[in-house]
């Protein structure tokens, strides 16, 4: 969501305005850049509860993430506070933290959003640094974190709630449009690379490609076997989540399959995305349902009457849309549960060694088109059960084999030694266990059928 006082306040005249926006994306391969982003759940220590539950998910306050936000914000010159009505909900980077930003989602899953680094190996130091950097402060306030798709134990009403204005509008309107919508927001964590293009066409060719392979991304990375204490039947939780949270703005969107497939057409399939919320004067106002397209023609709908839609609205109502990659002045690879930090910095790994090279991205292409779109599209609905035993023609270990010689062979190609950080991925499609299957198998043996253990071993 776009700072207030920052929000751009052109009106909006034309739709060509609105696909300017995506365009002024493009940029020349030597800028490109990687920009990962990583979410994980903190608990209360139980050698640290100090009289408070173990486990538990940490409250806002006290002795909690404003604590933890303001301890981190006292490092001068690394961050500047980001307030919500006087409520510090996030952090901007400055000085060594430059470009970064940490936020929290909407029970505190504590999220940095990393800055635009040249290589993987940049990513990798950013992440161990961020981990480095909360360890201490953390550890003071009895708090740890990790990094899992879903929350292992704890249910929803035990879940706390941060004092953020948009998140206020997305609990009340979630329950209208699927099932799952709350648990999203509560109970999920994920790992994405946000990514660049060069041109309009290029744009579409990796998105494409990354779309129709995210539901492969979310089997290699499936990390939430758990619910509420126990094994459901699911490898990915976090996944089968997204399968009934709010589908008008989630998924794989027909248009990005359909030809012509652009800027444009983006653009008109967002403006059907139904609106969550504007910023007037400083405030988050709740429109939620109201259409952008109607509010572009003039029609009347009570919440925007007398209100004209500016270009700081659009940029964000195009941060309300979760399809399973998100097109803004990047690309956003979103198919991923959160996990282990090598595995974090394979999915960067990944989608940089598919879409980065152009031998690579022509491979994947015609690897890709070796199946119709629909295949793909069943396969996003059984992942979250099945993680790689998910039905595909040729099983879904061969085609990821395929997908990681391409990734590999894309990395080699940029000559910085970067595709070290594949070899997770190669494991698992070698047959080893996905971390959601590790996870089990110390559930089944070791743990006694126990989920609590699972805090301790995963945390960072």
């Amino acid at each position: 969501m776009s700072n207030p006082g920052d929000q751009n306040s052109t009106p909006i005249t034309q739709t060509a305005q609105l696909v300017s926006i995506l365009a002024e994306g493009c940029k020349p391969r030597e800028k490109w850049r990687i920009g990962t982003e990583h979410e994980k759940f903190g608990f209360i220590r139980p050698e640290l509860a100090d009289g408070r539950q173990p486990y538990a998910p940490p409250p806002y306050a006290p002795k909690g993430i404003e604590a933890l936000l303001t301890d981190l914000a006292k490092k001068k010159g690394d961050w500047s506070p980001i307030l919500d009505k006087d409520k510090l909900i996030g952090l901007k980077g400055q000085g060594e933290c430059k470009s970064q930003s940490i936020s929290l989602e909407p029970a505190g899953q504590f999220e940095l959003s990393g800055a635009p680094v040249a290589s993987l190996h940049d990513t990798q130091a950013e992440m161990q640094r961020h981990f480095d950097a909360i360890r201490a402060p953390s550890e003071a306030l009895g708090i740890g974190f990790a990094p899992l798709g879903f929350q292992p134990l704890w249910k929803r009403d035990a879940m706390p709630i941060m004092p953020k204005s948009r998140y206020a509008i997305m609990r009340r309107y979630m329950p209208h449009v699927g099932s799952l919508g709350l648990d999203m927001m509560t109970r999920t964590c994920t790992v994405q690379v946000n990514l660049d293009f060069a041109s309009e066409e290029d744009m579409v060719r990796k998105m494409r490609v990354s779309l129709a392979l995210q539901p492969l991304a979310t089997a290699l990375f499936a990390n939430s076997p758990f619910y509420e204490g126990e094994h459901n039947g699911f490898l990915s939780n976090r996944a089968r989540i997204w399968t009934d949270t709010d589908n008008a703005r989630s998924g794989m969107p027909d248009c990005v399959f359909e030809e012509g497939f652009g800027f444009r057409a983006y653009v008109e399939w967002l403006l059907d995305v139904p609106m969550y919320f504007i910023v007037r004067d400083g405030e988050v106002r709740d429109v939620a349902g109201a259409s952008f397209r109607r509010w572009l023609s003039g029609e009347d709908q009570s919440k925007l009457k007398g209100l004209t839609p500016t270009l700081g609205d659009f940029e964000d109502h195009l941060t309300t849309a979760f399809p399973d990659v998100r097109l803004k002045q990047f690309l956003e690879m979103r198919g991923a549960d959160a996990g282990r930090p090598d595995m974090m910095v394979a999915q960067s790994a990944l989608w940089v060694g598919l879409l980065y090279d152009e031998d690579a991205l022509t491979a994947a292409e015609a690897l890709v088109y070796e199946r119709p779109w629909s295949d793909y599209r069943t396969l996003r609905n059984q992942v979250p059960r099945h993680a790689m035993n998910a039905e595909f023609p040729g099983g879904l270990h061969a085609l990821s084999q395929k997908v990681l010689a391409i990734a590999e062979q894309g990395l080699k190609a940029r000559g910085l030694g970067e595709e070290k950080y594949l070899e997770p991925l190669h494991e698992i499609a070698a047959g080893g266990p996905t971390q959601a299957e590790y996870w089990l198998s110390l559930y089944e043996t070791k743990w006694n059928r126990n989920v609590r253990p699972i805090f301790d071993a995963a945390a960072i």
